[in-house]
């Protein structure tokens, strides 16, 4: 298994180019800016996923959802997120990678008469070789190819059999779309050095694909940017950017590290560019708390949002079997192939009027949740469903269809006649992100009245009708609930412009300065879908490609840099951090700024004048099973610092080393827990600390006495070469102490026997080395 991310202690202080997100934009940029010798870090809030990680069943799945909804802020850091608003509400991806884990990687070309949009900069509109340029670097690296229908071993699918009649009877263009999806390669590594394996026609591309055949972007764009070099770090949610002493401040809270149990203060890495690249939403928030902290920005932020014309429904108990429900864990040499989760077009886009146009495309169920669908269907189709082709005997007929599902499950019967639609067409774009109540919120009130959404509920119909089945619209676009929407290709909030007065950012995602005019911010760009100022009437994710693509090769000649888009030989590495243990800590005390004092007198000192020391640490071990036996017992830190005395602002810490109990340099009888780290200011200023707790067997049992009791020293500079700024004494409260032992958790572990191992080998350390110090005497 190839890990792409490294664990948070291993962060820098500062970067060249720092990157919010893993999505198309992310991973793009942090690719091109890596290969053009800056140093990267990529930031992204989700987890890392490998083939053989995503769900594949029911509970499975329900374990990765985390929904946003009303004053409900998900808790879980799950793959399928749902943003729930009141009007539309959004599905994406949350992971390495991003929506491409979770899409069906269609690569689509918008008609040309989007680019004529005046909604577009003139720099693009003026200059489309640039774009197509873009495309062609995007081309090169997602490898896009079309379904290969009797070829390679690929039989014609029943659902694209189905697509191919109700575009017949519907008198509209067929054909195979480009997908990022591997039809060829098989058991090897690709152009950047990922081993691969052909697509096996399961279906269940949106729950993930655990079989190394779907083109995501950790399988091109992602271990390309290792490759050279890029540093990426997961589970990392950014709140907001703010500009302190010529760089950018990106701060973050640091998830499955239990921070927020001590109500710790956000965490921060400097650099001098920031990409953010959180997606239409993501990006959209982060910038609006960024301009609630006070960054000076466009007021067009968070306005021209779309759903880029989203609209999904079903035709269901059709005449023929449409096999649409994904394999999850059933062999797929025992079923009919379902195929790649899109793998056929009905492009209906060449209209009179541009915005009358729409592609309307077949899709798969993921096999995780085909349980559900099938009794959901089951439902709707006797409550909203529309039945095509009325009669005696065919009602007979989809009645027994209906009972096979029933008692079948959804492989069987009505279900598995069941085609998924999705629609993508031109809505007008005129939804608003803010932040309510704290959170992210959209607001686009009578959307789903807007005329085109008839216009696909009806060629829906029409389509069902040709394969004789029983239209299922979208189940939330009724009167009822005032026509709402949800979509999975969300577009707009940051929108790019000619100026301020009409954008947020400009043609290749600076971001403007102020209300008007074309003044912006040096080193701050969005990259993604949020800044593509209009619905593109069909799948989005190869024009955010393209349109990053450019920004990246425009932004590094600015910078004056050269780059690179060779593939040069890559040999494969398969790493798999070892088993591990992680806790967080905190402690408090006192620190005084006198070179000359003791530990004793900087806390008294530091006590009278209220100069409070604080941190809140994580830290993990190395390998686990190595660690019992390492003389030196190392451990890595990442956390913060608050001391006022050094910064009005919290501090970050880098390099941090723990040692728990090593033997003590002055007396070979004692031992000592040690702890060495940097202190990063916002504004750019470093200190180094150096602590250590006393564990010796003196007069009285005090174990908890030295277990608690840090005795610290802050140095003026980035080593312990630098003069001694002060002296001080940390301390753990019991409550604290209570709070600390609910955080301490196996890492980098696939099962519980590996996480309770890892914890007892921990703990059998610490046991022994408590017996050994202050009970060896009574043996």
């Amino acid at each position: 298994m190839n890990k792409l991310s490294k664990s948070i202690t291993a962060l820098r202080p500062e970067y060249d180019v720092v990157i919010i997100g893993s999505g198309y934009g992310g991973s793009i940029a942090a690719s091109r800016f890596s290969r053009a010798g800056l140093k990267v870090c990529l930031l992204e809030k989700g987890k890392e996923f490998q083939p053989g990680d995503y769900p594949d069943t029911l509970l499975e799945a329900e374990k990765e959802m985390q929904i946003n909804a009303d004053k409900r802020e998900a808790k879980k850091n799950g793959l399928l997120e749902f943003h729930i608003s009141e009007n539309i509400s959004v599905f994406k991806g949350c992971g390495l990678g991003g929506t491409s884990l979770v899409n069906a990687n269609v690569a689509i070309k918008p008609e040309p008469r989007v680019f004529e949009d005046i909604k577009w900069p003139s720099a693009i509109r003026n200059n489309m070789q640039s774009l197509e340029d873009g495309y062609q670097r995007a081309n090169d690296m997602l490898k896009p190819a079309p379904y290969p229908v009797n070829t390679e071993g690929y039989p014609e699918l029943n659902k694209t059999k189905a697509m191919k009649l109700s575009a017949e009877k519907m008198n509209q263009p067929f054909y195979y779309p480009n997908i990022n999806v591997n039809f060829t390669v098989d058991g090897t590594a690709n152009h950047v050095g990922v081993v691969q394996h052909k697509c096996i026609n399961c279906g269940d591309c949106v729950t993930g694909c655990n079989h190394s055949a779907k083109n995501t972007l950790i399988m091109n764009y992602l271990p390309d940017a290792a490759n050279h070099g890029a540093e990426i770090f997961c589970n990392v949610g950014v709140e907001y950017v703010a500009r302190e002493a010529d760089k950018w401040v990106v701060y973050f809270n640091v998830y499955n590290t239990d921070r927020d149990k001590f109500k710790a203060p956000p965490m921060f890495v400097r650099a001098a560019n920031v990409i953010v690249s959180g997606g239409t939403l993501g990006s959209t928030e982060v910038l609006l708390r960024s301009a609630e902290k006070g960054l000076s920005i466009s007021p067009m932020l968070g306005k021209g949002f779309s759903g880029n014309g989203d609209f999904l429904g079903f035709a269901y108990n059709c005449d023929e079997p449409i096999n649409g429900i994904g394999m999850g864990k059933l062999s797929v040499k025992d079923h009919e192939p379902v195929g790649p989760c899109i793998a056929s077009v009905i492009d209906m886009r060449n209209q009179p009027v541009l915005e009358d146009g729409m592609t309307l495309e077949e899709g798969s169920i993921p096999g995780p949740l085909g349980i559900p669908i099938n009794l959901a269907m089951l439902a709707l189709s006797k409550t909203i469903g529309i039945d095509t082709d009325k009669g005696f005997k065919d009602s007979l007929k989809e009645t027994l269809q209906e009972a096979g599902s029933f008692f079948g499950g959804p492989y069987h019967g009505a279900t598995n006649r069941m085609q998924t639609y999705l629609i993508m067409a031109h809505d007008g774009g005129k939804g608003e992100m803010s932040l309510k109540d704290g959170r992210l919120d959209i607001h686009w009130p009578k959307i789903g009245q807007e005329p085109i959404f008839n216009k696909a509920s009806d060629a829906m119909q029409q389509a069902t009708t040709a394969l004789g089945g029983t239209y299922i619209r979208n189940v939330v676009w009724n009167k009822l609930l005032n026509y709402e929407l949800v979509t999975v290709h969300p577009l707009g909030g940051c929108c790019m412009a000619d100026d301020a007065s009409g954008g947020v950012t400009n043609d290749i995602g600076n971001v403007y300065a102020s209300n008007s005019g074309v003044e912006t911010h040096p080193g701050l760009y969005v990259l993604d879908g949020s800044i593509v100022p209009r619905p593109l009437g069909t799948n989005p994710l190869f024009t955010i490609s393209a349109l990053t693509e450019r920004s990246c090769k425009l932004i590094l000649e600015q910078m004056g840099k050269t780059l690179s888009y060779d593939f040069p030989p890559v040999v494969p590495t398969v790493t798999q951090p070892a088993p591990a243990v992680q806790f967080t800590e905190t402690m408090k005390g006192f620190f005084s700024k006198d070179p000359e004092v003791d530990f004793e007198k900087g806390y008294q000192f530091g006590k009278e004048s209220a100069s409070t020391f604080m941190f809140t640490l994580t830290i993990q071990t190395e390998n686990v099973n190595t660690f019992i036996n390492d003389p030196e017992r190392k451990g890595y830190m990442a956390g913060t610092v608050i001391a006022p005395a050094l910064s009005s602002l919290p501090l970050t810490i880098s390099d941090g080393i723990f040692n728990l109990f090593v033997k003590d340099a002055d007396n070979p009888e004692h031992k000592r827990m040690n702890y060495n780290m940097k202190l990063n200011s916002a504004d750019g200023k470093q200190y180094y600390f150096k602590g250590y707790k006393k564990v010796e067997n003196d007069k009285g049992f005090d174990v908890w006495s030295d277990t608690s009791t840090l005795y610290i020293t802050v140095y003026d500079g980035e080593n312990t070469e630098a003069p001694v700024l002060g002296k001080g004494i940390l301390k753990i409260d019991p409550a604290d102490l209570v709070t600390q032992m609910t955080t301490m958790k196996a890492i980098n572990t696939t099962n519980l026997l590996d996480s309770l191992n890892a914890l007892k080998l921990f703990s059998t350390i610490f046991s022994q080395n408590v017996i050994e110090t202050y009970f060896r005497k009574l043996f």
